[in-house]
């Protein structure tokens, strides 16, 4: 997880995240502060369920507004393999920093680095795992097309990585192409939350359900008003005790109704913490705020 050091409204990235909301100066800089203060409260949320962190600080320049989503720009697994990728809007290119890389390598084994981020000159994005649900352990990646998911470089991160691609089409309430396939559908070992409402092609709904049932995944059905709460932007996490915790905001817990909070935790404990301006003027939500770090410790 990335500490902020410059987080407010990133006009570059709102031309496609329908989610943040543009506030006025003062209100962007007293954003910053309550991001950096939500952010050490959700760490804290973490580390009492049992979840190690590795913190890194964001760097004071240059300014990057989105330096709290570190999941998009970069991949850990299992292997050893670290992938690097290509972003959209050229301030969140400044957030791939070796120096990240180099403090991870501290502690866990890099055994290969992959590159994707020279297609930023071709203005081709795949974006981390916003843009890619991985089923790990059924080598399943999961993803909606859009300007910031390209399908040609999705099938080849798929075959330099062994996972079958699984692509849909996904647009939100006014029919606007949905930015991340992390903000309609959480995955977890043995379920998933996705609004099957934001897919409008019957084709791709049955595609999406065979592969859950083949792979043993119980649905959790949410709406377009629970999408707008970050009810898809969650993440499962594993404690040091290998429980099963559904990661997520204090919003979207409160956005589940009481029937899909009984679904979720007859497999995991739900996990929750407040971070409304992160959400609101990030566009953002606890999913994003975490690169799950796979590789093996050194």
């Amino acid at each position: 997880m990335v500490r902020p050091a410059s987080f407010g409204f990133n006009e570059q990235t709102a031309k496609s995240n329908t989610f943040q909301t543009e506030v006025n100066s003062q209100e962007n800089s007293q954003a910053s502060e309550e991001a950096i203060a939500e952010f050490d409260n959700y760490v804290k949320v973490l580390q009492n369920v049992g979840v190690t962190v590795n913190i890194i600080q964001d760097s004071a320049e240059p300014k990057k507004p989105d330096a709290i989503f570190p999941n998009n720009w970069i991949s850990f697994h299992e292997d050893g393999q670290l992938v690097l990728y290509p972003m959209c809007t050229p301030n969140r290119r400044w957030e791939r920093r070796r120096s990240i890389l180099d403090m991870i390598g501290m502690g866990y084994t890099i055994s290969n680095e992959i590159d994707l981020s020279h297609y930023e000159a071709d203005e081709k994005f795949l974006e981390g795992t916003g843009s890619m649900l991985l089923d790990r352990q059924n080598k399943v990646c999961y993803a909606c097309v859009s300007i910031r998911t390209d399908a040609v470089l999705l099938k080849e991160f798929c075959e330099k990585l062994g996972f079958e691609p699984v692509l849909f089409e996904s647009v939100n309430e006014n029919n606007f192409p949905v930015y991340h396939t992390n903000v309609i559908m959480g995955l977890a070992q043995d379920y998933v939350v996705i609004c099957m409402a934001s897919i409008p092609n019957e084709a791709d709904k049955k595609m999406l359900l065979e592969k859950f049932a083949e792979t043993g995944k119980e649905v959790v059905d949410i709406s377009f008003e629970q999408v707008t709460k970050f009810c898809g932007n969650v993440i499962e996490l594993e404690s040091n005790e290998g429980e099963s915790l559904l990661v997520m905001s204090e919003q979207a817990f409160n956005g589940f109704t009481d029937e899909q909070q009984k679904q979720i935790q007859q497999y995991s404990k739900m996990t929750y913490a407040p971070i409304y301006t992160i959400e609101k003027i990030g566009g953002g939500g606890a999913r994003c705020m975490v690169a799950e770090v796979f590789l093996p410790k050194s």
